[in-house]
């Protein structure tokens, strides 16, 4: 089980060297070397991490940083349904893809299958943790077979426990909910068509089906957010999709929430 990851503490240094793997990866930052190092060392690391240790300290619970901790949490539910070794790894820091594959190999695993907890297909979250987990595997795995499951952003279960996750606050009432997913850069979108041709170039480009959609987040969104309200009955005017965090002045997905 791979999931993003999180620095190992609030501190300042912490948080710059969890930055810095995650700003230098290729598929995040995806400019030239030169110029992704150039921005990552000189016009961030000197000046961000000081700012986002403190958005951490806001959120860090005593166990650590929740997504860590949930993650855990959840690879323990997992060891508790099925007869067979499960590590958790992080795509940065700790604990790490390395650890997770050899902890996997001395338990004389073979035979890996590995689940992005991430919903939805995008260059910068799963396909990084996939292809990184694939170069571990290759140098490191002793020819073990690895499997990689697709994406959940529409299986059923998935739907259903978040519907029940809202269910409570969705009964207070509420004037319109707005389901916000992290955003993307509109470039990752072009990059990540197979067909060079569909993605943010069709007026209609993320209704229907379409092979393009397999790789498609703001596609993936869409159905997330659909199949949301309709399993809890929201009607269509009550609600919107929006995208946040956009970073720097590329265009990103729009609406920004």
């Amino acid at each position: 089980m791979v999931n993003l990851g999180s620095p190992d503490s609030t501190k300042v240094s912490d948080v710059r060297k969890f930055l810095r793997e995650f700003l230098m990866d290729a598929r995040v930052l995806d400019t030239p070397w030169l110029i992704r190092f150039f921005v990552v060392h000189f016009l961030i690391l000197p000046f961000r991490p000081k700012a986002s240790a403190e958005a951490y300290r806001q959120v860090w619970t005593p166990e650590g940083c929740p997504l860590v901790v949930i993650s855990h949490q959840v690879a323990t539910e997992l060891r508790s349904c099925v007869d067979l070794p499960v590590q958790l790894a992080m795509r940065y820091q700790n604990p790490s893809i390395e650890k997770g594959v050899e902890a996997l190999l001395k338990e004389g695993v073979d035979d890996i299958l590995m689940i992005p907890l991430f919903p939805h297909f995008a260059m910068s979250s799963y396909e990084s943790a996939v292809e990184n987990v694939k170069d571990v595997v290759k140098e490191r795995g002793q020819g073990a077979k690895l499997t990689v499951q697709p994406p959940y952003y529409d299986r059923t279960d998935y739907i259903n426990a978040m519907a029940e996750s809202a269910q409570s606050s969705l009964e207070e009432g509420f004037d319109h909910l707005m389901i916000s997913f992290h955003g993307i850069p509109e470039r990752h979108l072009h990059k990540s068509d197979p067909t060079c041709s569909h993605c943010l170039k069709v007026s209609d480009c993320c209704d229907g089906e379409h092979p393009a959609h397999a790789t498609c987040y703001r596609a993936q969104c869409l159905k997330t957010a659909a199949a949301f309200v309709q399993k809890a009955n929201i009607p269509e005017d009550k609600y919107s999709v929006t995208f946040q965090s956009r970073l720097g002045r590329d265009p990103w997905l729009k609406p920004y929430t």
